[in-house]
């Protein structure tokens, strides 16, 4: 398969994945904290009334996750195209593909830690004092960021990886 086919498969892998995981992510986010949604991300992403529920925050989780897998793909998917052998290129792609979306989830369960112990830990305590008092919104708020800042940082180390592997790949 040439690199320019590679490319377009791998952005559009990128972004099925980051949709499937934001509306994933919030299943476990509306959970945690389903006033965020209500409060929020319903009207945000113009959800209608009668899908204010798991479904809706599968949407909202869709819409809003989606084309973070083109944002990083581009940059890193072009990087590998550049750089590495066209038999390689699909591997490392997917490679960099799974180190964005498990630093994407570590990141989430980061949040979530952080939102349960908030209270105690004085830095996250002053965060937390300019959201909403109800906890579950916290909660669900702290879960969202951390797993945007997860996926940068995996996109980050996924750049890393693929500039790493043209040295081996090319010799």
């Amino acid at each position: 398969m040439a690199k320019p086919v590679q490319f377009v498969v791998l952005l559009i892998a990128a972004c099925l994945v980051a949709g499937v995981f934001g509306a994933l992510h919030n299943q476990l986010s509306y959970s945690v904290g389903p006033a965020y949604f209500e409060d929020l991300k319903f009207t945000q992403f113009g959800i209608p009334e009668d899908q204010r529920n798991r479904i809706g925050a599968a949407l909202v989780g869709w819409r809003a996750s989606w084309w973070m897998g083109l944002l990083l793909g581009l940059p890193i998917f072009g990087l590998a195209v550049v750089l590495i052998p066209q038999r390689h290129v699909l591997a490392l792609g997917a490679g960099a593909l799974f180190i964005a979306l498990f630093c994407a989830m570590v990141g989430a369960l980061i949040g979530l830690l952080l939102g349960l112990l908030g209270k105690s830990l004085p830095l996250i305590a002053d965060l937390l004092a300019e959201l909403p008092p109800d906890t579950g919104f916290r909660r669900a708020a702290l879960m969202h960021e951390g797993s945007y800042l997860g996926g940068a940082v995996g996109g980050g180390i996924a750049l890393w990886t693929i500039w790493r592997a043209r040295r081996s790949l090319n010799a």
